[in-house]
């Protein structure tokens, strides 16, 4: 099973020295970059759950490629 976590700055470096104590667990940091687009996909996720729900209206796909 894989977990995300979201650790404050000044305890990050505790909590991967007690992650990597356990044989069982294997610890792989994330760089800014990759941290950024998971949590942008993660809100697309959510933003997309609200638009099957009839809770957000979704946009035109001509509108959205017109923004790019």
């Amino acid at each position: 099973m894989k977990v995300l976590l979201d650790i404050k700055d000044t305890k990050a470096e505790f909590v991967m020295e007690l992650l990597k104590n356990f044989s069982f667990v294997k610890t792989k940091p994330l760089t800014p970059y990759k941290a950024n687009v998971l949590e942008g996909i993660k809100e697309a996720v959510e933003e997309m759950k609200l638009v099957k729900a009839g809770k957000l209206k979704a946009r035109n796909a001509e509108d959205l490629f017109n923004e790019l």
